[in-house]
């Protein structure tokens, strides 16, 4: 197949109505929120708008895999709030498109095939802690602005309230009882604006967060001055921005992978949003990246084809050009229970039916990742942190499987055949595995069934040599894998020792 046939699978069977019904779905449920992060990051709500549409537009196209949305992801914004009120927006346009070059040498050195050091224990956690933040995020619109002050609604606003959420949710589970034709997350939204349109219901409605009114993205150079000090101030924060994004981009797409049981492509997938975030910077948008939630919507309505991404970034363009003042009048009502089903299908609930079959070091991991991601809002670091204690779990219990086996031969030479990886973790127990004082004049070392796995492994062998040499013994080592006698070689300070003469001793490699 031709490079550019590739962006399209001709031989997917594609249901035209249902892709074009999720996109419309996904498109309602992307606004609000949209428009809700570039306000509290102090951005003007357009900006907000903007980035859905590019960011939409071409990861739908060019993006790892179909299913996938991306936006104005909140993950992404939160961490340009700083550069906002230090420096300005030219700043965070600046910061947007360098990210995005982070991102597209991400892809393009293929570094996107790391997210598969995250563990599934991780996994759990982080969808488990985004499915609370998604569900406790749709409170806030069970507040309201009096004198100044954020309160809760009460009386009649919040009976009203809380009615029309019962409602949607009730739409959205019962629905698909009667026909899986039209997404039931798209039914409740309309059924909902109706009533309230119906019967002048007074409720908070999208045009209460901010205008969605306004025209094509303009073309816009950020006003900075290009020298060495701008790098250093916007470097940091597209680093940081860049990280998140493809931590997150590249564990939804991971996710996606799961529920649709395909394969998608994630270096692919961070040239495409690297592309996207450049275009954001140059063109009035506040970037962003893949967002789990609408990801959800959109697979949740039945899509699985390109065609339900490129659909819902069109409409929220037509939107903002000529559909404003309808838009405006959906309720938040109906977004927040969708939203809740949302969550609650996030959630993976299949994890407390496994919880007693898991080791209590995965539950753990698991449990804190969650928390993290809820107490702080920060995906990234709570991954982060979940993979370095499920290293580090991993180290130790390997470690422990360091193993010796003794025996003399009709000469009097002692074996020794080790078991088990030798590397900074197991090499003190691998130090202790011998009986140097007493051990005959000859000694032969077994390395069949063991690998030298690091620089410490090396290190503990000359240690153990020296420590012979002293004792006027003679050490051999034998069955060392090549890889590990280019160890040795790459390690001047290691004593030469007889090493036995064997055939070549293959070793398995990852070199994908």
């Amino acid at each position: 197949m031709k490079p550019y046939l590739r962006l399209f699978d001709f031989s997917q069977k594609i249901d035209y109505k249902v892709e074009i019904l999720a996109g419309l779905t996904v498109a309602m449920t992307m606004i609000p929120e949209s428009l809700s992060f570039a306000i509290l990051a102090g951005f003007p709500p357009l900006v907000g708008l903007y980035a859905a549409f590019i960011m939409g537009l071409v990861t739908a196209v060019f993006g790892g895999r179909p299913g996938l949305v991306s936006g104005g992801a909140g993950a992404t914004v939160v961490v340009l709030i700083a550069l906002m009120k230090s420096n300005g927006l030219e700043y965070v346009f600046a910061a947007v498109a360098l990210a995005g070059v982070i991102q597209i040498l991400v892809g393009v050195f293929k570094f996107g095939k790391f997210i598969r050091l995250v563990p599934q224990p991780v996994m759990f956690g982080f969808v488990n802690g985004l499915a609370v933040i998604i569900f406790m995020a749709q409170f806030e619109q069970f507040k309201t602005v009096i004198n100044g002050e954020v309160t809760w609604l009460t009386g009649q606003p919040l009976f009203i309230m809380g009615a029309l959420v019962a409602l949607t949710i009730a739409i959205v589970v019962l629905f698909p009882k009667i026909t899986k034709a039209i997404p039931p997350s798209l039914v409740a939204i309309i059924v909902i604006f109706l009533i309230v349109l119906g019967f002048g219901i007074q409720t908070k409605t999208v045009s209460d967060i901010a205008s969605v009114s306004g025209g094509f993205p303009p073309f816009h150079i950020p006003n900075i001055p290009l020298n060495f000090k701008t790098l250093e101030i916007i470097f940091p924060y597209a680093l940081i921005m860049a990280g998140v994004g493809l931590t997150e981009g590249l564990l939804t797409l991971n996710l996606v992978d799961e529920i649709t049981a395909t394969r998608g492509n994630g270096n692919r997938e961070c040239i495409a949003q690297g592309s996207a975030n450049i275009l954001n910077g140059f063109f009035f948008g506040m970037g962003g990246c893949p967002m789990i939630a609408q990801t959800l919507v959109n697979l949740s309505a039945g899509a699985r084809a390109r065609l339900s991404g490129i659909v819902a970034a069109l409409t929220i363009l037509i939107i903002i050009l000529f559909g404003a003042p309808i838009i405006g009048l959906v309720p938040m009502a109906a977004l927040t229970g969708v939203m809740i089903m949302v969550a609650i299908g996030t959630f993976e609930w299949a994890s407390f039916r496994i919880i007693n079959k898991m080791p209590k070091q995965d539950i753990f991991v698991g449990i804190l990742v969650a928390a993290i991601t809820v107490w702080l809002h920060n995906l990234a670091l709570a991954v982060l942190i979940g993979v370095i204690i499920s290293a580090l779990v991993f180290a130790w219990e390997s470690a422990k499987r360091i193993r010796a086996r003794k025996y003399f031969d009709n000469d009097g030479v002692k074996h020794y055949e080790i078991y088990g990886p030798l590397f900074f973790g197991s090499v003190t127990a691998f130090t202790e595995k011998f009986d140097i004082h007493t051990d005959p004049q000859e000694v032969i070392i077994d390395f069949r069934e063991c690998r030298v796995a690091d620089m410490s492994g090396i290190d503990a062998l000359n240690k153990l040599t020296e420590r012979y040499k002293k004792e006027g013994k003679k050490l051999h080592l034998k069955h060392l894998s090549a890889d590990c006698l280019q160890l040795l070689n790459n390690a001047s300070e290691v004593i030469e020792v007889n090493i036995l003469e064997d055939p070549t001793y293959k070793v398995a490699v990852d070199d994908i």
